[in-house]
């Protein structure tokens, strides 16, 4: 039999402010980059302090790794998932960072790796951004097969996994404000120009149905609402409703306490501790408005089952 892995695949942080040139660099390409994007960005991390996408994200693959060798097991124990010399080992590889997905890709095949499952921690699933995961393990698999899971944003885990995080917000804070709370639940948004001309990208409907799928499992939740954030800073379009144009409205409906969800990031990042925590709560606050989200997933065991399914699919597909 072929030995087998999974390889998840994430968009990369650096790990100083420093760092902050070269990582914009890989994100860009060949296009220009402004310095004033640049402070920018360094000026955003100095706040947060450091990103811990990267820990986080190993510490995801770690819980998987376990549960992948202990199927059964509803709590996966806490320890190194080396010990149990699991059958099949878990990489992260990173499009804009290091862990490079090149590097990882040829240290599994130095391993001996002959399939593996590949799966992108961004359940949604836009061609142009997780196309390009998907064309960056190609360009290296080499004898490598792979099963490309290009989207996972109507797995019942997954949704599961974010509204276990939401409920106990939803009940303490309806409960502070003696009044029931609405939700806002959001995804990055992308350029339109990377998604409308094709014209059936399936990004958008996926972002919205994730948020569906949380509200059903959370019928406590009076009224939602969804919402783009974090769009970026180079030309053109991006996709709406900004997060800022909502909370606009629900001031306008005289809402004066809101939970803010995302539910296209599976981590602690800066789109969380610096767009959710810093921005959209300040913003919210001038406008009235009573601004808490929810624990991201991080390292939620309801997450390491729902990747761990889908890559157990993965794996048995390419042995068909």
């Amino acid at each position: 039999m072929a030995k087998q892995a999974v390889l998840l695949l994430a968009h990369g942080t650096p790990e100083t402010v420093e760092q902050v040139p070269e990582y914009l660099r890989n994100v860009v390409g060949d296009r220009p980059l402004q310095q004033a994007v640049v402070e920018e960005i360094q000026h955003r991390y100095s706040l947060i302090g450091r990103s811990p996408l990267t820990e986080i994200t190993l510490e995801q693959a770690r819980l998987v790794e376990i549960e992948l060798s202990h199927p059964s097991r509803k709590n996966p124990p806490r320890r190194t998932a080396r010990v149990g010399h699991p059958t099949i080992p878990v990489y992260v590889g990173m499009r804009n960072w290091r862990p490079y997905i090149p590097d990882v890709v040829n240290k599994m095949c130095g391993n001996g790796v002959e399939e593996a499952a590949v799966l992108c921690l961004a359940p949604q699933n836009s061609r142009t951004s997780v196309g390009l995961y998907r064309r960056t393990v190609e360009a290296e698999a080499a004898g490598l097969r792979i099963d490309f899971t290009e989207s996972w944003a109507r797995h019942p885990l997954l949704a599961e996994a974010f509204a276990e995080r939401l409920r106990p917000v939803l009940t303490r804070l309806s409960a502070e404000v003696s009044a029931p709370v609405p939700v806002l639940f959001t995804a990055h948004s992308v350029p339109c120009r990377t998604i409308q001309p094709m014209g059936d990208d399936p990004y958008a409907e996926d972002a919205k149905r994730t948020a569906a799928m949380v509200a059903e499992r959370v019928p406590e939740i009076p009224q939602w609402w969804f919402a783009f954030q974090s769009q970026g800073m180079s030309g053109g379009p991006w996709v709406g409703p900004t997060v800022e144009s909502t909370l606009d409205a629900a001031a306008a409906a005289g809402v004066k306490a809101l939970i803010l969800q995302p539910i296209g990031f599976l981590c602690d990042h800066v789109e969380i501790l610096y767009d959710v925590d810093i921005l959209f709560r300040g913003y919210a606050a001038t406008l009235g408005i009573r601004l808490e989200r929810p624990e991201s997933l991080n390292v939620s065991s309801t997450l390491a089952k729902a990747i761990a399914e889908l890559a157990r699919q993965g794996l048995a597909r390419l042995q068909n």
